[in-house]
């Protein structure tokens, strides 16, 4: 694949199609220097974005939440999307939204004279866990934590709260590990570096409670799917020795879709029927054939 800023096709930029290698920003952006940005990653399958709306709903939250308001409404973040679908030429294909805080009068931590600017692109992305899906994940288990929602609006998408994801991904990466389990503040099972996690025993299902971390919008859908099912999903404060006596793991993410995992750290799992369903019903119902 080429380098992300050396491609073909269009990019929306502030209420314009630009060309790929022309969406720039000044050395001096604020988002550049002290992380005042929001973004959205999705999926479009066969055309069609899944839980768009929602996606743009969020990505407004976390703009107010981190003191900047974007200056689109939900419609005009999906016409902008629906632009760059059609431009890309794409159908199946990974969105991402990104609105930060610009160069401008500020470049101290204060930034509200400073423009809240706003870009969409589009371009295909396949599995992110490569052949996982069958084999299942393997996990290191960082040493960073999820911190307290008192030290950060830790229910914005925001680019500040992936700092400790991308070293703890690195440093999973070099043992050979395609992802990290972090645990939070008070040291519960709290999520992965980009995805929601989900463990199974004796026919339930167990997840953390998102108290202190982004209760993903594929983390809500894949509830909604074992409710429907009549699988009896806890919403909880899992500590990390229960790991132990889970028989089945999988994680969620738009990027991530459902990926079985076959092992963190020391604590192994099997990639089980309840694993494999879901995953094949989630792949349906991003389809519309569920």
């Amino acid at each position: 694949m080429a380098a992300y800023d050396d491609r073909d096709g269009h990019i929306w930029m502030d209420g314009k199609m630009v060309p790929w290698r022309e969406a720039k920003v000044h050395v001096l952006t604020h988002a550049l220097h002290y992380a005042s940005s929001v973004f959205e990653g999705e999926r479009a399958y066969e055309g069609k974005i899944f839980k768009s709306r929602e996606h743009s709903e969020r990505l407004l939250r976390s703009g107010e939440l981190i003191d900047a308001p974007i200056p689109y409404t939900v419609d005009e973040i999906e016409a902008a999307k629906a632009e760059v679908m059609a431009a890309s030429g794409l159908t199946d294909a990974y969105i991402r939204v990104v609105a930060w805080r610009g160069s401008g009068e500020d470049m101290g931590v204060a930034s509200q004279r400073n423009k809240v600017r706003m870009a969409v692109a589009a371009w295909e992305w396949g599995a992110y866990y490569g052949d996982a899906k069958m084999q299942g994940a393997k996990l290191d288990i960082s040493k960073w934590k999820r911190p307290s929602p008192e030290t950060i609006p830790s229910a914005a998408k925001a680019a500040g709260l992936y700092m400790i994801c991308s070293m703890s991904k690195h440093a999973a990466e070099a043992k050979g590990c395609s992802d990290a389990l972090m645990m939070d503040y008070r040291g519960y099972v709290a999520e992965a570096t980009g995805a929601n996690v989900f463990f199974v025993k004796d026919g339930k299902v167990h997840t953390p409670l998102p108290d202190c971390f982004l209760n993903g919008i594929t983390r809500q859908t894949v509830i909604g799917m074992l409710r429907d099912k009549g699988v009896e999903v806890v919403e909880r404060h899992i500590q990390p020795e229960e790991m132990d006596g889970f028989e089945q793991c999988w994680l969620t993410g738009t990027a991530a879709e459902v990926t079985p995992v076959g092992q963190i750290g020391e604590h192994r799992f099997e990639v089980g029927a309840l694993a494999r369903l879901i995953a094949e019903d989630y792949e349906k119902l991003v389809r519309g054939k569920l």
